[in-house]
């Protein structure tokens, strides 16, 4: 496995080394030595597979708040998508920064998303599936988000949007966000 930093403080993308021969491949998605040897997260509470069908769909940008703030690895095992996150943590050097990249059944990158960030993608072809792995059981009551097109953020989508979820949708810009935590 070959870990690459991302501009973002924390944030990995996780090249895989796969063997193969005539038969076809295999490789290791994980490897707890090497994720605590470059003192990431190896401890997996819990692992869901998402499957979303449309292309130019998004889904995100999520996160949990503290006490259940959660690490994940997302890992694109049909289709491609381009997997994004954001920096939300208030004492990091890239809060607010965004970074992504494609994920695909076919680089089989993983990206290592830490605490404190927002995560969403986008689908660049129909009947795309993650699976992610999270450091923390979903937890509803601290469920949050930061919307896909907050003029803070000007995160490039490279598709027109397709689809998107009327919750998506509803989270409140970062600006408003923000602005009622300093008045409250």
């Amino acid at each position: 496995m070959t870990f690459t930093e991302t501009p973002i403080a924390g944030a990995y993308l996780i090249t895989p080394a796969p063997r193969g021969d005539h038969r076809g491949w295999f490789m290791r998605t994980f490897d707890r030595d090497a994720f605590l040897a470059h003192g990431l997260c190896a401890d997996w509470i819990q692992m869901n597979h998402s499957m979303t069908t449309t292309t130019g769909s998004i889904r995100g940008m999520h996160f949990q708040n503290v006490p259940a703030a959660e690490v994940k690895l997302v890992r694109c095992v049909a289709g491609r998508v381009f997997d994004v996150l954001v920096d939300l943590r208030p004492d990091s050097p890239t809060r607010w920064q965004w970074f992504g990249a494609e994920l695909s059944a076919v680089n089989q990158q993983m990206l290592y998303i830490p605490e404190g960030c927002a995560h969403g993608f986008q689908t660049l072809e129909p009947n795309c599936e993650l699976v992610y792995c999270h450091s923390t059981a979903y937890a509803p009551e601290y469920e949050s988000g930061v919307r896909y097109n907050d003029p803070k953020l000007t995160i490039n989508w490279p598709l027109p949007v397709a689809d998107i979820s009327e919750r998506d949708l509803g989270f409140a810009l970062l600006n408003e966000e923000l602005r009622m935590k300093d008045q409250g």
